[in-house]
């Protein structure tokens, strides 16, 4: 197997390796979306705002960090802010919401503990995007 490197592909043995793909899915382009929320649940109303505000985040891609924390892989910045702007759509009337984006790399370096020991990180999503 032989290897040619050049400024836009590289060549390894009969496949040709675009260098553009390699640079769209590093670590410091994909995205992590977070929502932070505190939600009033006193009364009937607010206690269904609640779930709903959180069955949205679910239907939209977001999974469950922590209890108030939901999180979402995106493949790309621009696909990050779809879904900032979707989630900003659907905010509850009442409560605290946050939003923060960070990426891959920043992801990646996240330390957890369970009872004072170091917990297993969460999957690493690898996502396919074809447009």
């Amino acid at each position: 197997m032989f290897w040619r490197f050049s400024k836009k592909n590289i060549v390894s043995g009969i496949k040709i390796i675009n260098m553009g793909d390699l640079t769209r899915l590093n670590q410091y382009r994909i995205m992590w979306v977070m929502v932070f929320f505190d939600l009033p649940t006193e009364t009937k109303k607010d206690k269904r705002q609640a779930s709903l505000f959180r069955k949205r985040l679910i239907e939209d891609g977001f999974s469950m960090f922590q209890f108030s924390i939901y999180v979402r892989h995106c493949p790309s910045k621009e696909n990050a802010e779809v879904h900032i702007k979707r989630v900003k759509s659907f905010l509850p009337p009442k409560g605290h919401v946050a939003i923060m984006q960070i990426t891959d790399k920043q992801f990646g370096m996240i330390e957890l503990f369970d009872q004072q020991k170091e917990a297993e990180k969460p999957p690493l999503h690898q996502q396919l995007s074809l447009f």
